[in-house]
Parts: C-alpha cells; structure tokens; sequence
C-alpha cells in the first residue's frame, strides 16, 4: 500500500510542480511585444497546435490567415498575413507575444487576443456589451498557446 502512495504523492507533486509553473494571463512579462519565456514551462505539443490553428472550435487561426501546409483545411481566411514562413518573419519570443496578446505588438490589430482576460469587451455566454468579468478565461489555454507556438515554428 505504500508504495501506491508514494506514487500518488509523486503524481500530485509533479502535476502540482507543473501547474505552479504556469503564468497568469494578467502576469504575462513582454519585452517590446516579445514573450522571452513559456507561459506553462512545458514544450508545446506541434501536433496539437496545428488541430488548434486549423479547428473552428479552438484557435480557428485560418478564419484569418491562409496557411499553404494546410491545403486539405478550407475557407482559409485573407484578413492576416499568410502563416507560411512565420517562424523565419519573426523569433519564437516574438511569435509567443503575438499569440498571448497580439495588441502589444500590432496596437490596431484584429487577431484575438488568445491568452488575454482583461481590458477589453468581448461577447461571453451573452453579449452583454460590458468588459468580461472573471469567469471568462482566455480564449486558449497557456499550454494551448505553446502548442500553436511550436507548431507555427515548424513553418520555414
């Protein structure tokens, strides 16, 4: 019996460890737009950030923007630049800073904020036309965002 608790101890220790590493969306450091470091301290999953970039229910970043390595992906949206060679346009602190908050960087910009709760009105469970209150998260998870981040370097 012990030993499944010491193992259970060891679980909680490191989901614990894991989620202390996590930064708040309201205490997110930028350094002009950039975000130096990750917002979870976990590697971003690219195979999970590219369903994130594609899927209407998460990111639904080619609402938006055309991205040519996903031709199967349709309704690819013309408002943003194209994704392909993002992580040559621009470093993975830089890229990271855009998808936390984009208005940091691009102050008249029309991307969401993804990782962003405070300071601006957005529709929730009812458009109410008052700026969010606490129960609305962001739009993605800190891993979610280093997820996309990763997948979006994979594109030279």
């Amino acid at each position: 019996m012990k030993p499944a608790i010491l193992g259970m101890a060891a679980i909680f220790a490191a989901t614990t460890a894991l989620s202390a590493a996590e930064v708040a969306p309201g205490d997110v450091v930028f350094d002009e737009g950039a975000v130096a470091t990750s917002i979870t301290g976990v590697a971003g999953d690219p195979v999970n950030g590219r369903m994130v970039v594609a899927s209407k229910k998460h990111g639904n970043c080619i609402a938006c923007h055309t991205n040519d390595e996903m031709p199967d992906v349709a309704f690819q949206g013309e408002i943003g630049p194209n994704l392909a060679g993002v992580a040559d346009r621009y470093t993975e602190a830089q890229i990271r800073g855009i998808l936390v908050n984009a208005d940091v960087t691009f102050e008249e910009s029309f991307m969401p904020s993804f990782y962003r709760v405070d300071g601006y009105i957005r529709p929730g469970k009812r458009y109410t036309g008052k700026e969010a209150d606490e129960t609305f998260g962001p739009l993605l998870a800190a891993q979610e965002v280093e997820d996309v981040l990763a997948y979006l370097l994979t594109l030279k």
